[in-house]
């Protein structure tokens, strides 16, 4: 299939260039076989494939919230070409015989790559380490997300193995003892409404133990779904210390905060929205280079799971296909964050963290479009389009009004990413760079076409 693009927004790793290309790209599987050849697109955005690092995709075990087919298809649709699978499954892949039935579940149905965490403890218990050295080789890092570790030597001795084997632990920071319940912010939306909160100590508290690890072991530690504004400023120093410390946070964190709330099991996740300062906090980080990049924590239950209450409900919400329009409405439009730091976040950073390969990969938005969103159901069109959303509920609350930022209409009804075999652009639209280094590109990518021997990927600009 070629796609040309007409007065298009091309990223070239550091910003968008204006420039017409012409794709060659695979085609879509649901246009294999079709009569469209060429698709040709004006005044669109083409994008690098988005990585989520923190997707629960619910298989193997959990077939009737998720499976990797419905998950990577939703993955496909947000603009994701990469994904990183948390371990909270049945069974825990906590050894190389536990994993292999998800990579065999990934090898036949994934529509996007899945790279697999190995869980950090046996069945996520926080009691005995799991088979880190047999995992590390089929694994992108450790994790025991959905459970926090709750000893601390355990934790020590985790980050020891963990660095020994070059592998990163991503943490879920959760202190049970301080959770006595609650399944909200502990702020003032909770004590308005007689709801049971969860205090922010909760979260920043192991933090602060775990950087204290990080420090005596060196390990290469990453904090998940960071949701307070002590947690920020723990990660801001431990940077300025020089520690390998990253972090992540999710849209409905710089997005929304605990004024917002609704009593709907959609508005129910772990850790919870929090308050206005803290979702002020993490834009503040997220500008800064605090936050690293973010991630969905897509986390799909059944519609029943979901239907009763922010009390009742299991936390999770979903968030891969409307990750991306979300922020750009929420952050981009309004002037809050450059177009450019939201595409680092959501691609380059987190792929350079864990050590993903990828550059080949891209998605096709335009910018402009906006679409109508349904009360009770999701958009029809558009990067919000939930096709294999079985339940028909969304990540965030706001049924009025449009969405913003639709991939374009015909990679949206197919494929919304694309791997492209190679790219031409007129020698007008090339940006100004040296004739010689033009020469060596030009010659790399002949030495790619012709080789049969995979070469290591390089940026086309």
């Amino acid at each position: 299939m070629v796609i040309r693009l007409k007065d298009a927004y091309v990223w070239n790793g550091e910003k968008f260039l204006p420039q017409d290309l012409e794709l060659s790209c695979m085609e879509p599987r649901s246009n294999r076989g079709g009569s469209v050849s060429v698709l040709e697109f004006h005044r669109c955005f083409l994008l690098p494939g988005l990585v989520d690092v923190h997707v629960h995709l619910r298989e193997p075990g959990f077939f009737y919230k998720e499976t990797i087919a419905t998950g990577t298809r939703a993955a496909a649709r947000g603009g994701y070409s990469d994904v990183c699978a948390m371990p909270n499954l049945d069974p825990v892949p906590d050894s190389p015989e536990h994993l292999a039935p998800e990579l065999a579940a990934i090898s036949r149905d994934a529509l996007v790559r899945v790279h697999p965490y190995g869980a950090l403890t046996v069945g996520e218990q926080g009691e005995v380490l799991a088979d880190l050295q047999g995992l590390a080789s089929q694994v992108v890092a450790f994790s025991d997300d959905g459970r926090g570790v709750q000893s601390e030597e355990l934790m020590r001795r985790a980050m020891q193995e963990a660095k020994r084997l070059g592998k990163v632990v991503a943490a879920h920071c959760e202190d049970n003892r301080l959770l006595r319940g609650g399944y909200i912010h502990d702020g003032a939306y909770a004590r308005r409404h007689g709801h049971r909160g969860i205090c922010s100590e909760s979260e920043w508290g192991p933090v602060a133990r775990d950087l204290r690890l990080v420090e005596e072991t060196g390990c290469a530690y990453h904090v998940c779904h960071v949701s307070t504004k002590e947690t920020v400023e723990l990660i801001r120093q431990a940077k300025k210390k020089g520690l390998d410390v990253t972090c992540e946070t999710a849209p409905h964190y710089l997005l929304k905060n605990d004024e917002m709330l609704q009593e709907d099991g959609r508005f129910k996740m772990n850790p919870p929205i929090r308050g206005e300062e803290d979702q002020q906090a993490l834009l503040a980080g997220l500008l800064d280079g605090t936050i690293d990049m973010i991630a969905t924590d897509h986390a799909p239950h059944s519609a029943e799971e979901k239907s009763r209450g922010l009390e009742k409900s299991l936390m999770g919400v979903v968030g891969l296909e409307t990750a991306f329009p979300v922020l750009y409405t929420g952050l981009v439009r309004p002037g809050l964050l450059p177009l450019e730091k939201l595409v680092d976040r959501m691609s380059a950073a987190p792929r350079a963290r864990f050590g993903l390969p990828g550059g080949t990969d891209y998605s096709i938005w335009d910018l402009d479009a906006s679409y109508p969103r349904r009360p009770g159901g999701v958009s029809e069109h558009g990067a919000g389009n939930a096709l294999c959303r079985r339940d028909g509920f969304r990540p965030l609350q706001g049924d009025r009004g449009r969405r913003k930022a639709g991939m374009a209409g015909a990679i949206n009804r197919n494929w919304c990413w694309l791997t492209v075999r190679s790219i031409w652009a007129p020698a007008s639209a090339l940006p100004a760079t040296g004739s010689a280094s033009w020469c060596f590109k030009l010659l790399w990518w002949a030495i790619r076409r012709l080789s049969p021997i995979p070469l290591i990927p390089i940026r086309w600009w």
